[in-house]
């Protein structure tokens, strides 16, 4: 089958490997889509080296096209989408409810083969079978919307808050639609690129702006969510939070970035600064919330390109350009 392959850091190419083969409890799934993610990025960077080569895409859904000699839930030509997320089962992390910190955490596409080639295969126990309704060309898109749904968890979401997101890119998109449903009373988005700031105001955040300092709000906002990952974007939205309030990190950022914080501020304000981690105890909810339309695919995937030009699409996706890139086996 054709695959994508990260070679070495910086280096990806279109190749031929075996057609994957289930084991007693996996299918093997016919990608029909595979969307591109920041992590895509940083394996192609080299931060998960120990990994490499690998065949990345932890964002895909297909059909199912043959199932483990152990497999009962799932038949050939059943839709699924698929929970990347790989974890021991063993280790404390795993042992207290918080498998997203498994000490030996994994995810397809990640540190084994994943869907960015025509074929993948994943545990049975990963896959969501999907409503008739629900194209598998659209459906790449639960997984990063099981880890904005993650990100609401996290931030025990309380009606009435006014919320302020950097980026407006997909997942800051999400965390913009998922705000409106969970009861903000105002969702503010900035962003420095005017074309994503646009579908924001589309999918009808309160307000938008290239910065925070634009918006008149001088007691800061009690929620900040930082969707880029960018230093300058923390270090700007750390210091927007409302007494009381909260900051997310909810974008991916560089290993190497840092950012400095005021911890009297901290404890006087009682600010709260916290993380959201990949996808936990989310999925099954976020392809419900996808069935229910909670999303447009038509707004959140921007372009449909073919499995041949996944090295083109990493450029584009690097540069900015569109919301959620696709690639199409």
């Amino acid at each position: 089958m054709r695959a994508a392959l990260i070679e070495a850091p910086g280096k990806v190419s279109l190749v031929t490997v075996p057609d994957p083969v289930p084991g007693p409890r996996d299918v093997v799934v016919d990608v029909a889509a595979c969307g591109l993610c920041g992590t895509d990025l940083h394996i192609l960077q080299g931060e998960f080296a120990p990994t490499l080569p690998i065949v990345p895409g932890h964002e895909f859904a297909g059909e199912v096209v043959g199932i483990g000699t152990e497999v009962t839930e799932l038949a050939v030509g059943d839709k699924v989408a698929v929970d990347p997320s790989l974890y021991c089962h063993e280790c404390r992390y795993c042992r207290i409810g918080r498998g997203n910190l498994c000490d030996r955490w994994g995810a397809i596409g990640v540190t084994v083969a994943g869907g960015a080639a025509e074929f993948a295969v994943a545990p049975v126990a990963n896959c969501v079978r999907l409503p008739e309704h629900v194209s598998v060309h659209n459906a790449a898109l639960i997984e990063p919307l099981s880890c904005a749904v993650r990100g609401y968890d996290v931030l025990n979401a309380r009606m009435g808050t006014e919320v302020l997101i950097y980026g407006s890119g997909t997942m800051g998109l999400m965390m913009l639609e998922l705000a409106k449903r969970t009861g903000a009373a105002s969702v503010d988005v900035v962003d420095v690129n005017p074309e994503r700031l646009a579908t924001a105001r589309a999918l009808g955040c309160s307000r938008s702006a290239a910065s925070a300092a634009e918006l008149e709000q001088p007691r800061g906002w009690d929620v900040v969510i930082d969707a880029t990952g960018n230093p300058a974007a923390i270090q700007d939205g750390l210091g927007r939070v409302a007494k009381a309030g909260t900051f997310l990190q909810f974008g991916v950022a560089d290993y190497a970035t840092t950012a400095t914080i005021e911890p009297y501020k901290i404890y006087n304000q009682e600010i709260t600064i916290t993380g959201s981690m990949a996808v936990l105890h989310s999925y099954e909810r976020a392809a419900a919330l996808f069935a229910a339309g909670v999303l447009d695919p038509e707004v959140f995937i921007s372009h449909r390109l073919p499995l041949a030009e996944y090295p083109q699409a990493l450029d584009q996706f690097r540069s900015g350009q569109g919301r959620k890139i696709v690639v199409v086996p």
